[in-house]
């Protein structure tokens, strides 16, 4: 590989690892010039994106001069939370001149005589590839390339037709069959790509203490892939990391909680479920909970009914349906009208499954949650609680949607109290 890229040291750049180097400097070495493609992949916290970034456009500005180039996240403001803004810091420091047209959503990077354009994307959906179409770059860089649709990515690469044009794919591991591992990362030479696997231990930034608390947030399928960085299946019981011997504890009485929430799932034929959370020394403990299901009963309850039921459930607890706040599925649009006319506080839920089953599970391992003996409707959902094996094998990670409806009232709760982000980010 080429020597090391010279940096201002007014920014804070720590000593790069072996791997960070070559990203930064691959494009340079004579063993891979005619490469047109990397991939980097792996674990969290592995600090691939900074150098991906840097390298891009270290690279691009090398190598052309008032070209059009594409930058990519699943959506816009997260390119620019993760990607953009440590960016444009680590070349300011660097001597590059950087101008934000945010009307534009395009950069305007600038080092001596040279100056490139770099056009901003997100491609949260199959509808985002129209956002491409009509540009011609020089390269195309991609955070969090597994987030993608197919559609957007192949338009996306498609448009890079100057000559000496490289893409740039970042990313953590996802199932198996997911389409980048099987397009790309399987057909390395097909693409005239190399590929540079990251873990922890290539971030040379991340503390000893930082690596294991990470190591400790996840198990089952995320911990081989986050931490280990393996493009692993999901299957089997989906909370493999329940212990009930330490998740499972019931307090005195008399315990004085300092915050309580309520969580509902709400079915119709399906089981409606209901869940007190109370919050003590830091841990939220399940101390209660409703079930009620009119397909096991052959007898559905109405709105009302379920109102009614919710209603002696605050009571029994002694909650204040004026302060204590209620989780319910958006979906329940009937439900929710019901409970404030009734001066319930209702908040809608966060509902993203996978990334709910995610903060979950790290919630889990960290000791965050836990619940009573009374939560019996709950132990018996959370053994029967598995990975779609259908879904897997055509790329999806998904639950198979029976023995969920205390999981879902679970996620809803952890999901949109405890988790400050919508994505955990790495």
């Amino acid at each position: 590989m080429a020597s090391k890229p010279k940096f201002n040291v007014s920014f804070d750049f720590k000593p790069f690892s072996i791997k960070q180097m070559q990203v930064l400097s691959w494009w340079m070495s004579s063993a891979y010039r005619d490469k047109e493609t990397i991939i980097a992949d792996g674990s969290v916290r592995a600090g691939k994106t900074v150098v991906m970034s840097l390298g891009y456009v270290i690279w691009s500005m090398a190598e052309f001069n008032g070209h059009n180039f594409g930058m990519a996240g699943k959506t816009i403001g997260s390119l620019r939370r993760n990607v953009i803004r440590p960016l444009v810091s680590m070349l300011s420091a660097s001597g590059y001149s950087v101008k934000d047209n945010r009307s534009e959503n395009r950069l305007d990077i600038t080092k001596g005589n040279k100056t490139n354009f770099y056009f901003l994307f997100g491609g949260k959906d199959e509808s985002s590839q129209d956002l491409v179409q009509g540009i011609t770059t020089a390269g195309f860089f991609f955070d969090e390339v597994v987030l993608m649709p197919q559609s957007f990515v192949n338009q996306a690469t498609a448009r890079a037709s100057d000559t000496g044009a490289k893409f740039w794919f970042n990313g953590n591991p996802e199932g198996p069959y997911h389409w980048f591992k099987q397009e790309w990362i399987d057909n390395l030479a097909k693409h005239h790509a190399i590929r540079i696997h990251f873990m922890m231990k290539d971030n040379p930034s991340l503390s000893v203490g930082t690596r294991e608390r990470y190591e400790r947030m996840y198990s089952g399928v995320f911990y081989q892939r986050y931490i280990l960085g393996q493009w692993s299946v999901s299957e089997g019981v989906i909370y493999d990391n329940f212990d009930q011997d330490t998740m499972v504890v019931d307090l005195p009485d008399n315990t004085s909680f300092d915050q309580d929430w309520v969580s509902a799932d709400y079915g119709t034929q399906n089981a409606t479920v209901f869940k007190r959370w109370s919050r003590y020394k830091g841990v939220w403990y399940n101390t209660d909970e409703y079930y009620y299901s009119g397909r096991d009963t052959s007898k559905q309850k109405t709105d009302s009914q379920f109102r009614e039921d919710l209603e002696d459930f605050y009571d029994r607890n002694q909650l204040d349906r004026k302060h204590v706040k209620m989780i319910l599925d958006p979906a329940a649009a009937s439900f929710k009208a019901e409970l404030r006319q009734h001066e319930f506080r209702v908040v809608p839920a966060k509902n993203d499954v996978l990334n709910g089953i995610r903060a979950q599970m790290s919630a889990m391992n960290e000791g965050k949650i836990k619940w009573s003996s009374k939560a019996v409707n709950t132990f018996n959902e959370i053994n029967s609680y598995i990975w779609d094996k259908k879904a897997a094998d055509k790329g999806e990670d998904k639950p198979v949607k029976e023995h969920d409806h205390a999981m879902d009232a679970d996620r809803y709760f952890v999901y949109t109290v405890l988790s400050t982000r919508t994505k955990i980010g790495w």
